[in-house]
């Protein structure tokens, strides 16, 4: 998401790096130059020039042309100006005193409202909740058994009356939700290809049989300034709490996460980011300030190496590097923890700098069958062989090759950055422990 815009602010700032000090033409060059960036990444035109206005007043500012390291300043100011266009703070579904609270998913056809839903059930419960899903789209064709069937892959239970009327399936959902003890209720309400009345008044009585529902717009982030008008529309025609947006992980440009929350001036509280139901993560507009900047996202890598990496395995595996035993079955759990964060592109960009060194990787180096391979490797491998790759001979790489659909070459070049690892490994952890050493006797 935002690689568009991500490479071409950089390409400014390294050009204005390299001038040193800079003179208010070369600002406004600068600015300029952001500007194209923004529009490129179709990011509403309404939206743009506010923004560059305000960073015009910053920028030329005298703490930014006078100083040190001006440039840097100049990344500075964009960074706050972005995460002001973003919302500042991170905002989250606000939950009713008196459960159940009532989550309204509201959206153009073909927005993700559905999968949305399911997703959303599924990051309550993992924080606790306990959700009940409602098909309330009652015309399109298979939205009550596509909801059915997702709300099965996340295990919580989806109430339908049929194809009935929709403002009557929400009164009754809610009363079934309160007899049997849920404390969140996810409205799927119908989609429409365009927005219309009709589709506007029905929207309003099921907010008004909710009671003070959390009415959520569901963005499809792929359609761009599209996205921003129907922001707009709904904004208009009903109260909006938040946005959601859909499928950033597949838009290049993100014009409209940067234009819908400046638009409607409401937050966007959730983003979708695969197609994997437990791909939906909560927007931080710092975060994503410093993604779209270059700068990583470490704080979302951390928290998705929490969630996908056991506490006891981890210091499992942190004690046989302390042990210099790290083996090739070490290496293959290292790599499926690692996979379970994310796809792999998206997890290296959110290392500080990596986004800079991307271009030079190649795809190769980021294609995620290149580890099904090394699995595939490994796990035709003896546990013999696995614990003590040097008995690898010949005859047996030969086997394993075979045994895992790739070539000897294949086996050798794993091997060697096994072994690349593994050295690097023990001269950390060894280095370790002579820091630990020299402070204990420092403290003698």
């Amino acid at each position: 998401m935002f690689e568009t815009l991500t490479e071409r602010l950089q390409r400014t700032f390294r050009e204005l790096s390299g001038r040193g000090k800079l003179r208010e033409k070369d600002i406004r060059s600068g600015l300029k130059d952001v500007q194209m960036a923004l529009l490129e990444a179709d990011v509403s035109y309404g939206v743009v020039k506010d923004f560059v206005k305000r960073l015009q007043t910053e920028a030329l500012g005298e703490e930014v042309l006078r100083g040190l390291n001006p440039t840097q300043q100049l990344v500075k100011v964009v960074h706050d100006e972005l995460v002001e266009l973003l919302g500042t703070e991170q905002a989250d579904i606000e939950f009713a005193d008196a459960p159940p609270t009532i989550i309204l998913l509201c959206g153009l056809q073909g927005s993700g409202k559905t999968t949305t839903a399911a997703k959303l059930a599924l990051r309550l419960r993992q924080q606790g909740h306990r959700p009940l899903l409602v098909a309330s789209d009652v015309y399109r064709p298979a939205a009550i058994e596509q909801l059915r069937q997702v709300g099965a892959q996340v295990e919580t239970e989806v109430f339908t009356l049929g194809e009935g009327d929709p403002v009557r399936i929400t009164e009754a959902a809610i009363a079934h939700a309160r007899t049997r003890g849920y404390d969140v209720v996810i409205v799927d309400t119908a989609g429409r290809l365009s927005i219309n009345q009709e589709m506007m008044d029905e929207l309003a009585e099921q907010a008004e049989v909710a009671g003070d529902p959390e009415v959520l717009l569901v963005v499809d982030a792929m359609t761009g300034q599209e996205a921003v008008t129907v922001a707009e529309q709904f904004q208009e025609a009903l109260e909006l709490d938040g946005l959601i947006l859909t499928k950033l992980d597949g838009d290049a440009r993100g014009g409209a996460a940067l234009s819908a929350r400046a638009v409607t001036g409401k937050p966007i509280k959730l983003v979708g980011v695969g197609e994997k139901l437990d791909a939906l993560e909560a927007f931080h507009p710092d975060r994503m300030a410093q993604r779209i900047l270059g700068m990583g996202d470490v704080l979302t890598l951390v928290e998705k190496a929490q969630a996908a990496v056991d506490a006891e395995e981890a210091a499992k595996l942190q004690q046989r590097l302390l042990s210099a035993s790290f083996d090739l079955e070490d290496f293959r759990d290292h790599l499926r923890n690692v996979r379970k964060m994310g796809p792999l592109d998206q997890i290296m960009k959110m290392i500080p700098g990596m986004a800079q060194q991307m271009p030079d990787l190649g795809a190769a180096d980021l294609d995620e069958r290149e580890l099904d391979k090394v699995e595939a490797i490994i796990n035709s491998m003896t546990p013999h062989e696995r614990h003590d790759p040097e008995v690898l001979n010949a005859s047996r790489k030969r086997r394993v090759a075979a045994g895992s659909g790739v070539t000897v070459q294949d086996v050798n070049i794993m091997l060697k950055e096994f072994r690349e690892l593994s050295k690097m490994m023990k001269q950390l952890t060894g280095g370790g422990r002579a820091r630990i050493g020299n402070m204990q006797i420092g403290l003698r």
